[in-house]
């Protein structure tokens, strides 16, 4: 791993960071990465992973078919929001989230789906709307006491938001 990966926040998954320019989890290290995955069994990581390799057409695929599983999954349908934001369909990703919001709040994915908000908000160039999306995820995590990890990814994206709107 370079120098410049060591700053970056941890993405939630083994092998997985955050590209703190872009906001966007990129995968580091593939042994890891698909190491995690076949320990994993989960098919919402294999997905995560997909993205995180820029493989949207595959993680749509792979999502799909983990939906048909368990078509309830919040995480599910958290990811198939950032497959919509990964491939610039980024009115439909803010809806699907939003439509989560009240399903999501007072539970583990609550923060997740105000992050990903924000991360929608990122990709069309909205910052003051990402920070406040990115405000809110953080507030969460921090009064859940959530992993640090989780804590200083939330802070890495509020202020990339928040120094993109001043600017």
């Amino acid at each position: 791993m370079t120098a410049e990966l060591l700053d970056w926040p941890a993405a939630g998954f083994p092998g997985t960071a955050v590209n703190p320019r872009t906001l966007a989890p990129e995968v580091v290290d593939d042994a890891t990465a698909d190491a995690a995955v076949a320990a994993s069994g989960d098919p919402a990581d294999a997905v995560f992973v997909l993205l995180a390799r820029g493989r949207t057409k595959e993680a749509a695929e792979a999502a799909a078919q983990a939906r048909l599983g368990d078509p309830e999954s919040l995480r599910l349908q958290v990811l198939d929001a950032d497959i919509l934001r990964a491939n610039r369909r980024l009115d439909q990703a803010e809806a699907v989230l939003k439509s989560l919001l009240p399903a999501a709040a007072d539970t583990p994915v609550g923060p997740l789906v105000q992050h990903e908000l924000g991360r929608v908000y990122f990709s069309a160039a909205q910052y003051a709307a990402a920070a406040q999306a990115f405000a809110g995820a953080l507030e969460t995590l921090v009064a859940s006491g959530s992993d640090p990890q989780n804590i200083y990814a939330a802070t890495v994206s509020l202020r990339r938001a928040r120094d993109l709107a001043e600017a």
